[in-house]
């Protein structure tokens, strides 16, 4: 039996829903665009999300304004970009804490899955495990084999509350079998402040701001955390090369939309920004803080972004960590 009407219908249907998110493409964008950043200026995910602006304003015409807002390890910014209209003009420069937020938090005011749309990756970079100067380990091993042999002496920084660096040193206490005490800190520059003071020594973090000072001799670099060494640091061992496999982990700053938004438009920014991203003088940025581009379309990527979110929850299950 064929049913003429109801191919008629449909086909109705699908011819309006295309001219529909044509013509909201073809639109698009009509006024300034911003970034929300969930976090502090100064940040490395503020400082990507400024020099993206700069040029993805340049490919679109525009004016793109970034707007930190900071709070609780990025819930309150990433609760604005949920509100926002789906239309491509907000975007957030979200980082790993976006997939860890949903496994630690017994509430949140958004879907972290289907209240957003995975645009695009600006930036990835493995942790780098640093040590104060004064600690007397010269390389990875030597730091195990001091832990073990001094249980509670050594003691790291927590910059936020079950961040990507947190979750790595306590994955790596229980892998390694170390006793190394965890100082907590409200972010990242406090915590680099205290460890230049030897109030602590060991410390897991973003390459960016501790760069200066391994060049000056203050911060000694043991290992990386991802599953390759940075160009950048080419001479530091990543954890897994040196006997612990599964740590491999990861900080990223990605762009993300409201849901619903068109997926024409999804398209549109994702090949800007991978097409800026790929320019000689944005890779030069990422390369200076020890970072690397993906160039993922928005499928690829929303598949890189469930492959995260299922690593950081197999790690949080393995530390027997409950929500709150």
């Amino acid at each position: 039996m064929k049913f003429p009407l109801f191919k008629c219908i449909f086909a109705s249907i699908f011819s309006i829903t295309c001219l529909i998110n044509h013509a909201q493409s073809a639109d698009f964008p009509n006024r300034n665009l911003r970034i929300i950043v969930p976090v502090a200026p100064g940040a490395t995910n503020d400082y990507l999300a400024r020099s993206l602006a700069i040029e993805l304003g340049k490919a679109l015409g525009q004016t793109v304004i970034v707007e930190n807002k900071p709070g609780a390890n990025q819930i309150i910014g990433t609760s604005e970009l949920a509100k926002s209209a789906p239309d491509g003009h907000t975007m957030a420069m979200l980082i790993s804490s976006h997939v860890i937020n949903p496994y630690i938090a017994k509430s949140l005011p958004y879907d972290s899955k289907k209240d957003f749309i995975p645009l695009a990756v600006v930036g990835i970079m493995p942790g780098l495990l640093t040590v104060h100067s004064s600690v007397p380990v010269k390389n990875f091993q030597e730091l195990i084999t001091y832990a073990k042999a001094n249980p509670g002496v050594l003691a790291y920084g927590q910059p936020g509350g079950l961040s990507s660096g947190h979750l790595t040193m306590e994955y790596l206490k229980k892998e390694a079998g170390i006793d190394v005490l965890s100082v907590p800190y409200k972010g990242g520059g406090p915590a680099l402040a205290d460890l230049l003071a030897n109030r602590f020594q060991v410390f897991i973090n973003s390459p960016t701001a501790t760069l200066p000072h391994i060049k000056a001799g203050t911060l000694r670099p043991l290992a990386t955390t991802g599953n390759k060494r940075p160009e950048v640091f080419s001479d530091i061992p990543t954890i897994a090369e040196s006997g612990y496999p599964n740590i491999v982990t990861y900080e990223w700053y990605s762009l993300f939309l409201p849901a619903k938004t068109p997926p024409a438009i999804v398209n549109q920014l994702n090949a800007e920004v991978v097409k800026i991203m790929k320019s000689p003088e944005m890779q030069k940025r990422l390369l200076d803080i020890g970072a690397e581009s993906r160039d993922y379309n928005a499928q690829q990527f929303a598949q890189f972004i469930t492959n995260e979110s299922k690593t950081w929850g197999q790690i949080i299950q393995s530390l027997n960590i409950k929500p709150e």
